[in-house]
């Protein structure tokens, strides 16, 4: 097997990078699968805090490879986990995409599947499905219109056209906007930031915040404070707090 599904470990972040350049880093099944097992891994080991996910060739990646789905019929999709291994069951652990290039179809989904992204100003996002008579249906169509405003997600998804990463800076969808070449720079700075802090209480506000956005006012209390009783009680609320009375950066053990 090939490794479509490139991983470098820098410290506490892992940086996955879809490497087929050759094909705009469209996802075959093969490439889905190593993507699922590189965001497991990702999940699993307790010395990562977040992920960040690129692609090679400066271009994040054109979405699913219509080639061999038309010469096989391969969709690939990786059981629970949807589209490239991601899109319907996105990593416990806070995931950042680093967008050069192209987020097409697919790759524009994989990005909303991300909790953050960090786009080169010369970056083009489309779901272009209808143009091929299609639909969006790994995020696209439920996803966007919670990030960006409404009408703004019925004209990407209806009319299938290119929108320059600008322009969804300004609806919010993209945090940084950068200069050409320098989103995965950018990425690292931001993913520094966060894996700084506590492992426990980065993954747990992850999937409140995630979890909360359908919660009724009248419930959220309730729903939230099992979610993150652990953390009040955990060794690394402690530490944090003696390392502030300590004035000293604070050793944390993810417990």
């Amino acid at each position: 097997m090939s490794d479509l599904i490139k991983v470098e470990v820098l410290e506490k972040i892992l940086v996955i990078s879809i490497d087929r350049p050759q094909a705009r880093n469209a996802i075959n099944l093969e490439a889905a699968e190593q993507l699922a097992a590189a965001l497991q891994r990702l999940d699993d080991d307790d010395s990562l805090v977040i992920g960040v996910l690129t692609g090679a060739g400066n271009t994040f990646c054109s979405g699913m490879d219509l080639k061999a789905f038309a010469a096989t019929g391969q969709r690939p999709y990786v059981g629970d986990r949807g589209f490239a291994g991601i899109c319907e069951r996105p990593p416990r652990k806070p995931l950042i995409a680093a967008v050069e290039g192209y987020a097409l179809a697919g790759g524009c989904e994989i990005m909303l599947a991300c909790d953050l992204v960090v786009a080169s100003s010369s970056a083009t996002f489309g779901l272009p499905e209808v143009k091929r008579g299609l639909v969006p249906g790994s995020g696209g169509m439920v996803r966007l219109p919670s990030r960006i405003p409404y009408h703004i997600a019925m004209e990407a998804v209806l009319t299938g056209d290119m929108f320059s990463a600008e322009r969804f800076h300004q609806y919010g969808l993209v945090n940084q906007l950068v200069e050409p070449g320098r989103a995965l720079d950018a990425a690292l700075e931001l993913a520094r930031k966060i894996a700084a802090n506590g492992p426990l209480a980065v993954q747990t506000a992850k999937q409140v915040i995630s979890e909360s956005r359908n919660w009724r006012p009248a419930d959220m209390f309730d729903l939230q404070r099992p979610r993150i009783a652990h953390v009040f009680t955990s060794a690394d609320a402690k530490e944090g707090a003696t390392a502030f009375a300590e004035k000293r950066q604070p050793v944390w053990t993810g417990k």
